[in-house]
């Protein structure tokens, strides 16, 4: 079993190896998820601990394909894994955020009937995942986790979670929109940050419409297509997706209707005296901005 003791792993198949790519005192804050797109456990740790005179890089876990664990620093202290990164009002994750990096070579692409890493190796068929990201780019190749790489993710997860008291469990891709785009949809990352969060046992999460008119739409941003006429000022959302500037919505009522709207425009439901008095981990944890003055609906 997994646990943490002065702010390092332990447990079976854990090992550590300082990098000395850190920074300052670490509070952390979230849970950044990525894949390493490197070749193997080994070279991924050991490049996560050189310096470099192009930057350095590093993260306080490299899971590898088997389970085995490589820790490169203490739970508190700041490593260098997120780049340029926005997160609820943040800028730069480094400062907020635990980083794993996942054993995994990424993206790939095709070269005839092989699929092949950006580094030169093809993988068989029974190692690749044909999917679309969820922020789009269509179908493309992508190489698989293992079951057993996945199932020591949530556990770690759980643990640093309950552990640090964290807020979220995310994916580099959310933070760095754009830019990275891992862990990928090889990753089932919405269902293992609801096992960390402990969802399951959450009351959902009520919105309310707070602008005079708002669209939802078919996808997280203005130039999706419209799904409805516009909801009015006061009707009820369930949150069944959040993310940094657009979360997905389902209407409360006698529809159906489900889709995206911009947190600007949403503020979460007072609780009821029927209701929760103190906020749940859920609530506290959705990422809904607040402004003095709403701009135009989208």
């Amino acid at each position: 079993m997994l646990g943490i003791l002065k702010h390092r792993l332990t447990g079976p198949a854990v090992s550590f190896r300082a990098t000395p790519n850190v920074g300052g005192a670490l509070r952390p804050r979230y849970l950044l998820l990525h894949y390493t797109a490197g070749r193997t456990l080994e070279s991924a740790a050991e490049s996560l601990c050189t310096k470099k005179p192009q930057g350095n890089a590093s993260a306080h876990i490299v899971l590898g394909r088997d389970g085995r664990i490589v820790q490169l620093a203490p739970f508190n202290a700041v490593t260098w894994h997120a780049g340029v990164s926005q997160w609820n009002g943040l800028d730069g994750l480094n400062h907020h955020a635990i980083g794993i990096e996942l054993d995994n070579a990424g993206l790939l692409h095709r070269e005839g009937e092989r699929c092949v890493s950006w580094f030169g190796k093809a993988y068989p068929d029974s190692e690749v995942v044909v999917a679309e990201h969820r922020f789009g780019g269509g179908l493309q190749p992508w190489h698989h986790y293992t079951e057993v790489q996945i199932e020591r993710a949530l556990q770690l997860c759980e643990l640093l979670v309950a552990h640090y008291g964290l807020e979220d469990v995310l994916g580099h891709e959310d933070v760095a929109r754009g830019r990275k785009l891992d862990p990928g949809p090889a990753f089932p990352l919405a269902a293992v940050r609801a096992r960390a969060l402990g969802r399951g046992a959450d009351v959902p999460v009520r919105l309310v419409v707070v602008a005079p008119r708002l669209n939802i739409r078919s996808g997280p941003a203005a130039e999706h297509p419209k799904l409805a006429p516009a909801l009015k000022r006061g009707t009820e959302l369930l949150l069944l997706e959040p993310r940094d500037r657009w979360s997905r919505v389902a209407v409360v009522g006698d529809t159906d209707l489900e889709g995206w709207v911009c947190n600007d425009f949403v503020t979460r439901q007072a609780a009821t005296r029927s209701g929760p008095a103190v906020l749940s981990r859920t609530q506290r944890a959705v990422p809904l901005p607040t402004r003095a003055t709403p701009r135009t609906p989208r």
